[in-house]
């Protein structure tokens, strides 16, 4: 088999590629990135140590996307998925996430690619989540607390959230007029090593790594409280289901998920804080900042019913394991980070 990954010197990219190469016997892999992000050169090299070429191609040129080689499979990861982005340049989120999805269908026409669509939690209603859990002990563990499938994707979600969800809107023409076989994920907070913890990009890496080198934080949002609370789910638990929906694609399709890591692995910023401390040894400084941005929600924690009942699959790191691996991958390569 031969599989294409979009995004793929990113964090999530380069990992499912590394990941496949080892775990799928007789695959070839090749990335497509075009290693405007910091941090993407390095993963280019550790996707270098493991045979995979990377093309150096932006998401956007059709015409070099056209003349690659054909693929079985294109595994869809190239996104600009900083929320904030949506609001800073929002020309290159909508280019760069729509546009290049149009772009990668094309070339699944061409050759007649299944695709494997990382979308994300962002495609669901902002309002309608922050009704859900305002008011609430939105910890308990009830299944009422969990968003699933079903749940409203209504504007306001961002621009980011737009984009992915009519990305998948797209999927589905082509999949009509096309015949293109897909399974969309709409993945929640996704962390472990080799995220380099930006901000708003990987929050639970960012607050490891702030403890680690001892740089100040910020509660932002809802007065300050550091209140918010998020599932998390590992990156080795991706890479896993998306070998699972590999091997089992002639069976299951045309689907979407939701995935993250669920109950056993949500957690809010205050309670982040306190484990980092301890595993650190260190503590820092917060400044409070009582507005709470328009696009944020004070929980999310993921339905995964669906994708345990089609996969038999569950998350097996819980939220301590991806606290934990951060810390170690982040003291055994901390001289990485004199470079940002």
């Amino acid at each position: 088999m031969k599989i294409l990954v979009t995004g793929g010197c990113g964090f999530v990219g380069s990992n499912i590629s590394i990941y496949l190469k080892e775990n799928l016997k007789g695959c070839v892999v090749n990335s497509l990135d075009n290693l405007s992000r910091e941090g993407s050169t390095l993963n280019e090299l550790r996707l270098k140590k493991n045979k995979i070429k990377n093309f150096n191609i932006d998401i956007t040129n059709l015409k070099k996307i056209l003349n690659l080689p054909k693929y079985d499979l294109i595994i869809d990861c190239c996104a600009e998925a900083a929320v904030n982005d949506s609001i800073k340049k929002p020309s290159k989120v909508f280019s760069t996430n729509l546009i290049g999805t149009f772009n990668i269908l094309t070339k699944c026409t061409k050759d007649q690619s299944k695709i494997i669509f990382l979308s994300s939690s962002r495609v669901y209603s902002i309002k309608k989540l922050r009704k859900f859990y305002e008011n609430r002990n939105y910890v308990k563990k009830n299944l009422l607390y969990k968003i699933s499938e079903k749940f409203s994707t209504n504007s306001p979600k961002s621009l980011y959230g737009y984009t992915k969800l009519a990305s998948e809107e797209l999927i589905k023409e082509f999949n009509y007029s096309k015949n293109i076989t897909y399974i969309i994920n709409r993945f929640g907070v996704i962390s472990g090593p080799w995220q380099f913890g930006y901000e708003d990009q990987g929050f639970v890496s960012l607050w490891v790594r702030s403890h680690f080198f001892k740089k100040n934080l910020k509660y932002i949002g809802y007065d300050g409280s550091g209140k918010q609370t998020r599932d998390v789910i590992h990156i080795t638990d991706v890479c896993n289901i998306i070998l699972l929906q590999i091997k089992n694609i002639k069976k299951v399709s045309n689907e979407i998920f939701n995935i993250g890591g669920g109950i056993k692995s949500f957690i809010s910023l205050i309670e982040l804080t306190k484990k980092c401390e301890k595993l650190t040894g260190n503590k820092i400084k917060f400044t409070k900042i009582k507005k709470t941005p328009i696009f944020d929600v004070p929980s999310y924690i993921t339905d995964n019913r669906k994708i345990i009942k089609f996969y038999k699959w569950k998350p097996l790191k819980n939220i301590d394991d991806i606290i934990v691996d951060i810390y170690n991958w982040i003291l055994k390569n901390n001289s990485i980070f004199k470079k940002f």
